[in-house]
């Protein structure tokens, strides 16, 4: 079984590889991140026993596109943030298997690495430093709308666990460019449009305003009590104050479920309800 998950895998990793119009790696600043001065340590990847990669000692925050083909192309784009604590990025089945999958539904994509708060010897903090990426992350997407075929207006931000947080905080921050900024990227806002949260660390913390960004939150019933409870509890604080939210809470799985080429059942279906989600908002408007 574990042979035929890991084939499976690797199977669905040459996909992505060869799928679409995604060129490689993009660093969110070429000529190095501000608080990252002096870091030269090269990333750390490490492969589970499925095969699936973990990703450490970021210093040189990316992006990766997932772009669909042209002819499925919507206009809707997603940052993808993956989980792992602030400790490291699951950067596959909560990152590039996710982002293949919405590039086949016509929503571009781009895979977030960011810097890591709660890694062995960081020096990095989640506001400071890995907010900093989020957001410069949703600025750069957007400076290059027109390159990519994307809507500016319909650019949303998808985080899982930690991931999640990240989301929150983004959503729950200004996110006005500068208009006189030197750098372009920084001229653009970096506020998402729309925010899924797949079972997000920091529930409790999530305190939208009346203007929040339209949320999908998604978690399994057996999670950890401040995830799963927390995450309806914070359904509850989007609801009372008017702004919108759907919430979906399976009654299969644990945390860190993702996406996987092996998910099946109910749970494997939380893209859909996502894909939906989107229509019901009126962002998907444009799908062909």
């Amino acid at each position: 079984m574990k042979m035929r998950t890991c084939l499976l895998a690797v199977l669905f990793a040459v996909s992505v590889a060869i799928a679409g119009e995604a060129p490689g790696e993009i660093m969110l600043w070429p000529d190095g991140a501000p608080g990252s001065e002096g870091k030269t340590a090269a990333e750390i990847v490490k492969t589970s026993a499925s095969g699936e990669r973990q990703v450490s000692s970021v210093h040189k925050p990316s992006i990766t596109p997932y772009l669909p083909a042209k002819d499925k192309a919507t206009g809707v784009a997603v940052l993808v943030i993956p989980g792992g604590g602030h400790r490291m990025l699951c950067v596959d089945h909560e990152g590039s298997f996710v982002a293949q999958w919405l590039a086949d539904h016509g929503i571009a994509a781009f895979v977030l690495k960011h810097r890591l708060a709660r890694e062995e010897g960081s020096t990095y903090t989640i506001e400071t430093h890995a907010l900093a990426d989020t957001q410069r992350a949703m600025r750069l997407i957007r400076s290059r709308a027109t390159e990519w075929n994307l809507d500016p207006t319909h650019l949303g931000a998808m985080g899982f666990s930690a991931g999640g947080e990240l989301v929150a905080l983004a959503c729950m921050r200004p996110g006005d460019g500068k208009p006189d900024a030197p750098d372009a990227i920084e001229r653009q806002n970096a506020r998402p449009a729309f925010q899924a949260m797949i079972y997000p660390g920091r529930s409790g913390d999530i305190q939208p305003t009346k203007d929040a960004p339209p949320a999908f939150l998604a978690c399994s019933a057996y999670d950890r009590q401040d995830i799963s409870e927390g995450l309806a509890e914070a359904y509850l604080r989007f609801k009372r104050i008017g702004a919108q939210a759907e919430l979906h809470i399976y009654s299969t799985g644990g945390h860190g479920f993702g996406l996987r080429p092996t998910s099946k059942g109910a749970l494997a279906g939380w893209p859909d309800r996502f894909y939906e989600f989107l229509q019901s908002k009126a962002i998907l408007i444009s799908a062909k």
